[in-house]
């Protein structure tokens, strides 16, 4: 391990310009469990008679959307992952000139509530909220502590619309353009929380031509071989070591 971190930090000061992919094992670390993980979607079924896949949709939020915000408020707002030392040390790393820009696909701002400035949230944030009509924004409060199931803008009386990449959406155009523009001009990527064939970056990781793939999470994957270093832990065990 000491020999790992020792590469990565040589790595990491010969970098011009490294950028950090961060996966649901960020998540993970903090203690939350994706809704598409086995154990936890069986559960969700029964205890509201559909599969994540239905209910974390644009569908349920415009047809039923009493039963998407009892779901949303539940699963997604109710038990967030907590912080861990990832968030600040990727800011400390940020700061000292060794990380450039941080991607991440999961919606609790995780990065940016740890300190880093230069974020790109693939699918939005819980913590961004808007009417459709009026766009009038509504904070993350707002949609917790509503006495109706269904959040109401104020002026127009229709459903607050999360700012969340729901399951079947395209991501943002921006975001997307933004994300594969970073990743091209990466001289080392970081993967951290994720595998070289996850669903969200699979497709843009193929745009990296840099010269280190570093790969933190806390399982071996057989794509590992295809890195230049591998540390098999989570990333809040490990990027603390770095600063």
């Amino acid at each position: 391990m000491d020999d790992k971190i020792t590469l990565l930090r040589k790595m990491l000061s010969g970098s011009r310009y490294t950028v950090a992919l961060c996966g649901s094992g960020m998540m993970e670390e903090g203690g939350f469990i994706g809704v598409k993980k086995q154990e936890k979607a069986y559960a969700i079924e029964e205890k509201y008679g559909y599969c994540s896949d239905e209910l974390y949709t644009s569908a349920f939020y415009n047809t039923r959307p009493e039963l998407f915000f009892t779901f949303y408020r539940n699963e997604m707002l109710n038990f967030p992952p907590e912080l861990t030392a990832s968030g600040p040390a990727m800011a400390a790393l940020e700061k000292n000139g060794h990380l450039h820009c941080v991607i991440t696909s999961n919606i609790y701002d995780i990065p940016r509530r740890g300190g880093c400035q230069n974020v790109i949230n693939l699918h939005g944030t819980i913590y961004e909220n808007q009417c459709p009509r009026c766009k009038r924004q509504y904070p993350m409060e707002y949609i917790m502590n509503s006495k109706r199931t269904v959040p109401l803008c104020e002026k127009c009386n229709i459903p607050v619309r999360p700012l969340v990449s729901l399951f079947g959406e395209m991501v943002d155009s921006q975001r997307m353009t933004k994300t594969t523009l970073e990743i091209s001009k990466a001289d080392t990527l970081l993967l951290l929380g994720t595998a070289l064939d996850s669903e969200v970056f699979s497709h843009y990781i193929k745009y990296f031509t840099g010269r280190w793939l570093v790969i933190i999470h806390s399982k071996a994957h057989y794509m590992d071989v295809s890195a230049s270093l591998v540390i098999l832990d989570h990333p809040k065990n490990v990027l603390p070591l770095l600063t």
